[in-house]
């Protein structure tokens, strides 16, 4: 992706990204060779990406805080990746990265309550991701579809709004309007949108993926998260999703926009700089108050960093 000669705001608060120590935690996806993903073959990132490399990436970018977010963790690994995180934080000198934990635990579990409250330990700890969709080609087999219609899931989501944690969602275009009725009857839940609703993953959907985002944005409690999109588009830059920045600024607002990096999945096709140079294109035209809002302001608000 071409780096863009946009000037980048003087503050970044990461809003979506991931770290591994494959030595200390069990991720199935990372440790299976060969197997090629949605987003293409993970050879290159499936080795320990620590805090020290995320911040080598990061370079001389005013990256100032940090949301971890859960990166498809085995589920007997689950807490021991929140404690693991929660030990790198405390170990950064540099300032307390990553700030903000998004957990896997599975609502579905019959001993989600007591998952949950070993995650509760660790004071970084903000709320949870667990995917309902990532692409067609692997989705029909993750079970994560299925998951709007569980009772027990649905019952879940209302006990982190009691917890005052906050919920990730990753899905796919087709899945939007229905996610929007079930996460409507939890007013209290924060929601974070995770890659803008995954408008790559299903591109000839983009009609009814803006009818969704429009939808989404309806509810007052739900954030849209702008990322992602080096998973379904190479070579995507500032003009390619331009279209799509518009919709979800249109929708949400500017207080209700944030911006994330996906790193390192994407650095499998970008640099980090090119990431933030091109959301700094997008963001150029709209005046430093709203792009300081959507590089880490909102962000801050969301996750309390």
């Amino acid at each position: 992706m071409a780096r863009s000669c946009a000037v980048v705001p003087i503050e970044i608060v990461d809003a979506h990204h991931h770290l591994w120590d494959l030595s200390a935690i069990n991720y199935p996806w990372l440790q299976v060779r060969g197997v090629r993903r949605f987003f293409g073959d993970p050879a290159a990132i499936q080795k320990d990406y620590l805090l020290s490399d995320f911040r080598r990436d990061i370079g001389t970018l005013p990256v100032r805080a940090s949301v971890h977010v859960q990166v498809g963790v085995g589920e007997a690994d689950a807490v021991a990746e929140t404690r693991w995180l929660q030990q790198q934080a405390d170990a950064d000198l540099g300032g307390n990265m990553p700030n903000a934990i998004v957990a896997f635990t599975n609502l579905a579990a019959p001993d989600f309550p007591a998952q949950i409250a070993l995650h509760q330990q660790y004071r970084n700890l903000r709320g949870v991701r667990q995917i309902v969709g990532r692409h067609a080609s692997e989705d029909s087999g993750s079970g994560g579809s299925r998951l709007l219609d569980n009772t027990q899931w649905r019952q879940n989501l209302g006990r982190l709004e009691a917890l005052d944690l906050s919920f990730d969602l990753q899905l796919v275009p087709t899945q939007l309007e229905a996610a929007c009725d079930v996460f409507s009857l939890y007013p209290g839940l924060k929601v974070a949108l995770c890659h803008a609703g995954s408008p790559g993953a299903e591109p000839d959907q983009f009609s009814r993926w803006r009818r969704g985002v429009q939808r989404w944005a309806a509810l007052p409690n739900a954030f849209c998260k702008f990322s992602g999109f080096g998973m379904f588009d190479p070579r995507w830059n500032a003009a390619s999703v331009r279209r799509h920045f518009e919709v979800v600024l249109e929708a949400f607002g500017a207080d209700r926009v944030m911006l994330g990096s996906n790193f390192p999945v994407e650095k499998l096709v970008s640099s980090y700089a090119a990431v933030w140079h091109a959301y700094a294109e997008l963001c150029a035209p709209l005046g430093e108050k709203i792009g300081a809002a959507l590089h880490a302001g909102n962000a801050r608000r969301f996750y309390r960093t």
